[in-house]
């Protein structure tokens, strides 16, 4: 990993408490906040931010009890749980409300991972790991946090978190993360053909190649060249042609997936296909490229990313 303008990035699974998405790859950076490393993750489109990390701040050794400390006061209960109340659709009321009666006792004990199981809570998020688990929450709550731990650290959480909003290099990761999804459309369409009518007859090993082979029957029809030639082309690119193709290149390749996976149905030749899709790819894009449409979401995309710059 390589610590660059406050920030580093990596991509990673893991099993996460508290979202309805059980195994999901997400972009995961780091900010720092008074000479404390901070982690933030990406889940959806909102950035939480580790509470572990923030409370290392007061107590480096048992961060964890600073945590269920400040989860356990009555008006820091108040507030994350009327928090889950304005945001939260799928929140257990009933469930909250028993724990408000208890929140005004002594004896009142909470902790994120109790919060989460009872209510449903989208607030904070449990990440199990050795090195980089803990709890992590949403900004409006990790903000009122850090402001119950002292007032000066809230202020520099949030200076470095609007700095790292706007950091460029986190900001194109996002971007690549997302331009991935777009060229994953209709894959499922695509590969469940492909299992449908080509590979019941074939080894397990045969089915592996039979994917990579199809996946690269599109990228010479789109783009001339298979994944491992353009590998070889760009070695020092991360991902591969189709993090760096442009919008109406992925247009027209959702196009083709469509097509191929209809080709592969009515028994088409591996062959005969590769022509096709190659002379179709042609014509969408003499169609498409002066598209009013094309023009207006690549405007989008320019707009959106001068504003993260």
């Amino acid at each position: 990993m390589t610590f660059t303008n406050n920030c580093f990035i990596i991509y990673e699974e893991f099993k996460e408490i508290g979202s309805d998405i059980m195994s999901k790859e997400l972009i995961k950076t780091q900010m720092k906040v008074k000479d404390n490393l901070v982690n933030v993750m990406r889940v959806g489109d909102i950035d939480y931010i580790s509470l572990t990390d923030l409370a290392r701040y007061k107590n480096p050794l048992t961060p964890g009890d600073v945590i269920i400390k400040w989860m356990s006061n009555k008006s820091s209960f108040d507030f994350y749980c009327l928090w889950e109340e304005l945001s939260n659709s799928n929140f257990k009321l009933a469930e909250s409300r028993e724990f408000k009666k208890d929140s005004a006792t002594q004896s009142f004990t909470m902790s994120p991972s109790r919060w989460i199981k009872e209510t449903n809570a989208i607030g904070f998020v449990s990440k199990r790991g050795k090195y980089d688990g803990g709890t992590f929450a949403h900004p409006d709550i990790a903000l009122e946090f850090a402001s119950w731990i002292d007032s000066a650290f809230k202020l520099y959480l949030i200076k470095e978190f609007e700095r790292l909003k706007r950091n460029e290099s986190y900001q194109n990761k996002i971007d690549w993360s997302v331009r991935r999804e777009l060229a994953k459309t209709n894959y499922r369409i695509h590969t469940d053909s492909i299992k449908a009518n080509l590979i019941p007859t074939l080894t397990e090993k045969q089915k592996l190649y039979v994917y990579a082979n199809e996946a690269d029957i599109l990228n010479v029809a789109l783009f001339g060249m298979t994944a491992k030639e353009w590998k070889d082309k760009n070695p020092t690119l991360n991902g591969n042609m189709r993090d760096y193709a442009n919008i109406l290149q992925l247009v027209i390749l959702v196009n083709l997936e469509n097509l191929n996976a209809q080709m592969i149905k009515e028994g088409f030749k591996q062959k005969d296909r590769l022509e096709k899709l190659n002379s179709i790819a042609k014509e969408q894009y003499v169609i498409l490229h002066d598209s009013n449409s094309i023009e207006k979401i690549e405007k989008f995309d320019d707009n959106i990313t001068k504003l993260k710059s």
